[in-house]
């Protein structure tokens, strides 16, 4: 296998988006994921409608190239297994609160007295010498704590979440690129170490990197927030047949969409004759913009931007983006939409996306416990702790969230 990550083994005690979307990308770009998963299931497992009564289709792509055991940690044999399964690991990742790893025993110090040189990656909502740190965190909260609502406010008048998640998602590219540079930092020294990743920190610099402008000087030159990308008018526009985003850059840009557009009054216009003044103005050259794009179809303003050099698209519905996947075969599932690995590298270019398809819960705890060399009656006391009843927590969990 010529993918990058192949030979790393990750042991992934992760649940619901955040984790499961680092992993994810850990596992397609090669690593062997072994995911930890309690009795009852995850909660993506059931977050949104899908073939299968455990394979939303949030679950076909976001636990595939993976296998899965189900331990119940609250359980001696169960927790046995899993500090066992570390033992062989490269990497650990959780995302369990500091509170709930300590009391289980798996913080970081426990974790290297197993393995000395593993790289063990905590991701929680807060940093752990916060007093927040074992306050539950999703990504509501995190948008909130991180400036993405207060962005929304700032541009629209209302405090609003953005409608993705984007702070799960956010926080697991970097939950991967940091247990990357970690494992490449191990390679070369020897000596593994422990990484947190705070949420609330990670979508706070995020958000700052635009949004921290005149305000980043000290003392500040002019208030957080970048005023362009804050601006109300900044949107796709509506043209005669639809929705298109043009987006004139430079003065050459603006220049010709002008003349295309019958307003040949604003050719010398002082608001688009520098870059800084094109951000000044964004607001009233927006609206410009918008008057010119309603008066022809989105066809033909593409084709005239793509002869001209001016950035444009066509709005794609997510019902467009959803049909240009390409369909695959779930063993249990049937037929499904495979999300793309974005990246390309050409050494592992023959390579299959998807290489194990996402399991069912538990499908290889025995093929799992039967690589550690655990005897028959140590694996049987294992998944007998598993099979005990647990009143269906992830259904239930699937309900509160979806009311």
């Amino acid at each position: 296998m010529n993918l990058p990550l192949a030979g790393l083994t990750i042991v992934d005690l992760t649940s619901v988006i955040m984790g499961p979307y680092a992993t994810q990308i850990l596992a397609d770009l090669g690593a062997d994921v072994i995911t930890i998963e309690e009795p009852g299931g995850t909660l993506s497992r059931v977050m949104t409608p899908g073939p299968h009564p455990q394979l939303s289709g949030i679950a076909l792509n976001l636990l595939r190239n993976k296998r899965n055991i189900v331990l119940d940690l609250k359980q001696p044999a169960g927790l046995a297994a899993l500090r066992r399964l570390i033992e062989t690991a490269d990497v650990f990742v959780t995302n369990l609160r500091p509170a709930a790893v300590s009391r289980l025993g798996l913080d970081y110090d426990d974790i290297s007295a197993l393995r000395a040189d593993i790289v063990y990656c905590q991701a929680q909502g807060w940093p752990s010498n916060s007093a927040e740190a074992n306050q539950p965190a999703y990504d509501d909260i995190i948008q909130a704590a991180g400036g993405v609502a207060d962005a929304a406010l700032r541009a629209h008048g209302s405090a609003q979440f953005a409608p993705t998640i984007l702070a799960d998602k956010v926080c697991g590219l970097t939950i991967a690129y940091a247990v990357m540079a970690a494992v490449i930092h191990r390679d070369r020294t020897g000596v593994g170490q422990h990484i947190e990743v705070p949420m609330a920190d990670v979508m706070s610099g995020f958000m700052l990197v635009e949004h921290g402008a005149g305000a980043i000087g000290f003392p500040p030159q002019a208030p957080a927030g970048y005023q362009r990308i804050l601006n109300s008018e900044r949107r796709p526009q509506r043209s005669l047949d639809g929705w298109v985003s043009v987006l004139p850059y430079s003065r050459q840009n603006y220049q010709d969409l002008f003349r295309a557009g019958g307003r040949v009054d604003l050719i010398d216009d002082e608001r688009i004759a520098s870059a800084r003044s094109r951000v000044r103005h964004a607001a009233s050259l927006y609206r410009e913009v918008a008057e010119i794009v309603a008066t022809d179809t989105t066809a033909n303003w593409l084709e005239f931007c793509t002869r001209a050099g001016i950035p444009a698209t066509a709005v794609a519905s997510l019902d467009d983006l959803v049909d240009a996947l390409p369909v695959q075969s779930h063993p249990v599932a049937g037929a499904y939409r495979v999300t793309p690995q974005p990246v390309r590298f050409s050494a592992a270019a023959t390579e299959p996306i998807v290489r194990r398809p996402a399991a069912l819960p538990g499908q290889h705890t025995l093929e799992v416990l039967a690589e550690l060399g655990m005897d028959q009656s140590a694996i049987e006391a294992v998944v007998g702790e598993a099979a005990q009843p647990k009143r269906g927590r992830a259904r239930q969990s699937a309900q509160k969230e979806n009311s």
